[in-house]
């Protein structure tokens, strides 16, 4: 989607990402996966190199994907210098409701959803038994770790987050608040916010 902007020097189109970017707004949207990490990382070290003490704000509506590269997201939202705010607009499931949890402030639209749960395995399982016992204790390790990183985030202890991801826990935007995943439930005027 382009829009078009006048300027003193004529008029251009502009995509509406490159217009959402240039206001420090930036889409966390459908699958986590390698590629859409690396476009993550690209966007949030320019945003750092223009203006480090301005805050970005992620807009969040995303089914989850691969943890690998959900951490990638992690690893820099959290070392981020300038200050990141996360947005539930839509839902945040399973990774994606880990990076809503894991920003210095963190908002929820009205009807908003997160759902968490344990790791799953992506790909069948197949080898021999020393393979799938490899494979059992990697993904036992993955789902402390993610439990450890929820616990961290919401408050809650790491036996409450073990209870909640045992299945496919949703939360509504007042269940998200009273769990600790957001800070503030939020109409869509906060997104406009600096706009």
């Amino acid at each position: 989607m382009n829009i078009i902007e006048k300027s003193s020097n004529g008029i251009s189109q502009v995509s509406a990402d490159a217009k959402l970017m240039s206001n420090r707004k930036v889409f966390i949207e459908g699958e986590i996966n390698a590629e859409s990490a690396c476009e993550f990382v690209k966007k949030i070290m320019i945003l750092n190199m223009q203006d480090s003490s301005r805050s970005i704000d992620l807009l969040i509506n995303t089914p989850g994907g691969c943890i690998n590269s959900g951490m990638v997201y992690y690893d820099v939202i959290q070392a981020s210098k300038a200050p990141i705010r996360t947005f539930c607009i839509g839902r945040a499931y399973s990774m994606g409701a880990v990076l809503l949890a894991c920003s210095n402030r963190r908002y929820i639209l009205p009807h908003g959803e997160v759902m968490i749960h344990e790791p799953l395995l992506g790909n069948c399982v197949g080898g021999n038994s020393s393979s799938i016992k490899s494979i059992a204790e990697s993904l036992l390790e993955t789902k402390r770790k993610m439990n450890q990183i929820l616990a961290k985030h919401t408050g809650q202890t790491e036996e409450a987050v073990e209870k909640a991801t045992g299945y496919d826990h949703y939360f509504d935007a007042e269940e998200s608040l009273k769990f600790g995943l957001i800070d503030e439930i939020v109409d869509f005027g906060k997104l406009l916010e600096e706009c």
